[in-house]
């Protein structure tokens, strides 16, 4: 086992489990281990059943384990002091807070936290350092823009002398310690990556292109993790068993696609927390061990019952004007099939209904069965469906800004300004940018979005200072004050369309577990940051009542019944409850069936 350990996947899918269950086995074995989060919806406390936090922290009842949790919101404060604090006695105080909103982004985020991943990495106190959430590949690519920043400060004097992440000249003085991290990174003896991925084409797919972005910067993953398949035993009528073959499927699929070492852990019927459990899991994870089932663990109290079903024509049929419906959640939570049924649902009602998507997976061509390109196309009466390209959409945005500037400067400038739009802000702002033409737009009375833009996309678009140096960084100067003026003027509109409640509504999807509803929370307190209050929650995936004939379901949805309550409690808001569906909703038939469901 290597010394750094590297945990990835979406949300829900086990990653916290899988890596906790790995610190207990490497404590186990005598070695000195630290399991560290970046996850801003941590649940490492609630898995160990102990206060952690942002400190190192020995777990109780294992000897050689500890924890920590770092707070992104503590990072971010630390990292853009120790960027900024260098020049507060040298600047003015308006380019001080220049530089504060300029790291408000979601790049200085995801930076800050892998700053403090790169601070264990420097260490040799511990045996094995097991890491809950990886470093993406747009992260490491950030690491490794080869620019020479020295000569950038001079050639952007006319500009910010910004990037994403702050001054170019810190960035320069960081260069060795990332330097050293991205070796260790990508040396396959001292750091291993393992994806925990579901028996579900979605995250077969996502794990696939997860893979490869990380592949094309000299990283390989070392194993993948199939977690919750459901065991064949307790598949014992006709609605678990459909499910349990089309499972089987998948991971014969993965099998076939992924060559890496492959564990595979069964789905329990009860929440995995605490030691004894965790020492369960890595049982079965390192010696395939299958686990037991079939005692009674919850009393039947009818806790959901008291969740109101809410009036969604109200809140989703438009009044007067237009109204956009963006649908939020993390992956595999079920968020195209509803925004899709959604959308169908608004046009039976004889309302013209676009449903637009950003997802690079394209999903919702494979719940409508049709192939959706980038130019809207009619599904049936009332509906019409677009997907936006986000590669399309990055790339006609970086080509304007880079011809823009052809003939301004010169061919080293334009390389060193090529780099530097391969940021993920830019991806995220070149894709808002092209969806947002469709809530501008006045063809639809309603526009369905799947895959809402964050709360940081928002902030971005909203911070009280030159548009253009945010997103395009070191290149403001290119384009004139009067296209600036219009920009700003077009995005101010766009976030007040968005603040609206009665011509926007934000929704999240989720399903009631631990993880989901953590960042779900979370996620809606990012958008109330940017000025935007969630009206909806989706409880998607609940068991019904009369397919838990057995024990390991009943104990599956008692679990359930509790995190409903949890929701109505902790969110506040209308949650609609829509059940978990024998097949995979796929075509229009089938979407018409869950239509009338909705």
């Amino acid at each position: 086992m290597t010394q750094y350990l590297f945990f990835s996947g979406k949300g829900g899918v086990g990653k916290t489990t899988m890596a906790s269950a790995t610190a207990i086995h490497c404590a186990a074995e005598g070695k000195k281990t630290l399991i560290v989060t970046t996850d801003p919806a941590s649940n490492l406390a609630d898995v160990f059943e102990q206060e952690i936090g942002h400190k190192i922290t020995p777990i109780k009842g294992m000897d050689n384990l500890h924890a920590m949790e770092i707070d992104p919101d503590e990072a971010t404060r630390e990292y853009k002091e120790r960027i900024i604090g260098p020049f507060r006695e040298i600047m003015p105080e308006d380019v001080i807070a220049s530089l504060e909103e300029n790291l408000s982004g979601p790049c200085t985020t995801e930076m800050a936290s892998f700053d403090r991943f790169i601070d264990f990495m420097e260490g040799d106190e511990y045996d094995v350092i097991v890491f809950d959430t990886a470093p993406t590949g747009h992260t490491i690519r950030l690491l490794e823009l080869p620019v020479d920043w020295s000569k950038h400060i001079e050639e952007s004097a006319k500009g910010s002398g910004q990037t994403c992440l702050g001054p170019v000249q810190s960035i320069q003085d960081s260069k060795e310690k990332y330097d050293g991290a991205t070796a260790l990174l990508k040396d396959p003896g001292r750091t291993t990556f393992i994806f925990v991925i579901r028996p579900e084409e979605l995250s077969l797919y996502e794990t696939l292109r997860a893979s490869k972005e990380l592949e094309t910067i000299g990283i390989k993953s070392g194993e993948i993790i199939i977690n919750g398949i459901l065991p064949e035993e307790v598949c014992d009528i006709a609605f678990f068993k459909k499910k349990y073959y089309a499972q089987q499927n998948v991971i014969r699929q993965t099998e076939k696609t992924i060559t890496q070492p492959k564990s595979y852990m069964f789905l329990r019927d009860n929440e995995v927390k605490g030691i004894d459990a965790l020492k369960d899991i890595a049982r079965e994870l390192f010696t395939g061990e299958k686990p037991s089932y079939g005692k009674e663990r919850l009393h039947a109290e009818q806790l959901a019952s008291t969740i109101e079903r809410p009036d969604i024509d109200a809140l989703l049929l438009p009044g007067s004007q237009s109204k956009a419906i963006f649908f939020t959640g993390k992956g595999g939570v079920g968020k195209t099939s509803i925004s899709c049924i959604t959308a169908l649902y608004i046009a039976q009602k004889g309302i013209k209904t676009l449903l637009v998507t950003t997802d690079p997976a394209a999903h919702i061509g494979e719940v409508l069965d049709v192939k959706v390109g980038s130019r809207p196309q009619k599904i049936t009466d009332n509906l019409f469906a677009v997907m936006v390209d986000q590669q399309e959409a990055f790339q006609e945005y970086k080509e304007r800004v880079l011809n823009e500037a052809r003939g301004k400067y010169s061919e080293d400038m334009l390389a060193t300004m090529e780099e530097e739009l391969n940021s993920p802000c830019t991806e995220e702002m070149a894709a808002f940018d092209k969806f947002i033409q469709y809530i501008e737009g006045r063809d639809y009375d309603v526009v369905v979005f799947d895959t809402a833009p964050t709360g940081h996309t928002l902030r971005l678009l909203d911070l009280p200072f030159d548009y253009a140096k945010q997103v395009e960084m070191m290149v403001s100067a290119v384009e004139s004050s009067e296209i600036k003026e219009t920009a700003q003027n077009r995005f101010r509109d766009i976030i007040s369309t968005l603040r609206d409640k009665r011509r926007t509504v934000f929704s999240l999807v989720l399903y009631p577990e631990s993880t989901p509803i953590m960042e779900s929370y979370r996620a809606m307190l990012d958008l109330k940051e940017a000025g935007i209050e969630t009206q909806l929650v989706v409880a998607n995936m609940v068991l019904s009542e009369e397919v838990c004939t057995n024990t390991f379901f009943k104990n599956r949805k008692q679990m359930q019944m509790k995190y409903l309550e949890e929701i109505k409690e902790r969110f506040g808001l209308p949650v609609i409850q829509f059940p978990l569906m024998q097949e995979e909703i796929k075509g229009l038939y089938r979407l018409k069936a869950a239509a009338a469901i909705l």
